[in-house]
């Protein structure tokens, strides 16, 4: 598979790079970022953490804001943040002109309508062609761990419930938990799925947590003046979720954090911990 970097800096003892390669599952170019620490050049082959980011972001926010390369470091964990959509002159976009669908919107699921059907399968690219293409190009092991932030969130819970076995340890950060009640999520599978709200099913974590046949402990941190709290991210929903289910979640209520990344360098450390004890053991 062909790698192109486009930069490196040294962080940590380690090393932060992005890569741009061409992606058969979205028929586009495709960037994402990753830290590899230094362990890596001991010849230690390290477990990976894919981040997944938010609306309107790029592989780029997580990894110049989040501030987990000194942890990550400590704790010999590689990490990989891919973009959140196809992107190019040929990937179309929210014919509305809106940030919350098409590009920089993917909410990491295949999409079975047109146009978006051609590019928008970020689930599958998350899942098995970015992954396929780390462990063939990267000293890393096969012990992986799925985060992310708002739709990031959202799609390591799908990622995780979906296929099970497939990931170590899962957490998010502020949630979507409940996409098919919230006006974001709606807008995003009534046109990548269609309106037939039986297929949404599928890509809800509230929903999926019922039939879940893994009990991957679940990691969440929500802040409770998140301006988003209770229009789009619905944490409510699935913590009763797995109540009902018996699944086990630890859900922190954080006071006075908001939706930002403050908020998320406020608690990385804990999260890259909760993955490390699954991923170094």
């Amino acid at each position: 598979m062909n790698l192109e970097n486009i930069s490196c800096q040294k962080s940590f003892g380690g090393w932060h790079k992005r890569y741009r390669h061409r992606s058969r599952t979205l028929n586009c170019d495709m960037s994402f970022a990753v830290y590899l620490p230094p362990q890596i050049e001991l010849g230690e082959k390290l477990p990976v953490l894919y981040w997944l980011s938010g609306l309107s972001c790029t592989d780029e926010n997580f990894m110049q804001k989040a501030g987990a390369q000194r942890i990550a470091a400590e704790l010999g964990v590689v990490i990989v943040a891919p973009d959140t959509s196809p992107r190019g002159a040929d990937v179309p976009g929210d014919p509305d002109g809106g940030w919350d669908f098409g590009l920089g919107a993917g909410f990491y699921l295949n999409a079975t309508q047109m146009p978006w059907a051609q590019h928008y399968r970020m689930h599958d690219y998350v899942v098995h062609e970015l992954p396929a293409l780390i462990e063939a190009s990267f000293p890393v092991s096969d012990k992986r761990g799925i985060s992310g932030h708002s739709m990031g969130g959202h799609g390591a819970l799908v990622c995780a419930l979906r296929n099970p076995g497939r990931y170590q340890s899962v957490s998010a950060f502020a949630p979507i938990c409940n996409p098919m009640s919230a006006p974001w999520g709606e807008k995003a599978l009534s046109r990548y799925l269609g309106e037939d709200r039986s297929n949404w099913r599928e890509w809800d974590a509230s929903a999926l947590l019922a039939g879940a046949t893994e009990k991957l402990p679940i990691l969440i941190d929500q802040g409770d003046r998140d301006d988003f709290l209770v229009t789009q991210l619905k944490p409510e929903t699935l913590e009763a979720a797995a109540k009902t289910a018996n699944h086990p979640l630890t859900l922190r209520r954080q006071p006075g954090y908001d939706h930002s990344y403050y908020f998320i360098a406020s608690f990385i450390e804990d999260h890259l911990r909760h993955h490390a004890l699954s991923l170094r053991t």
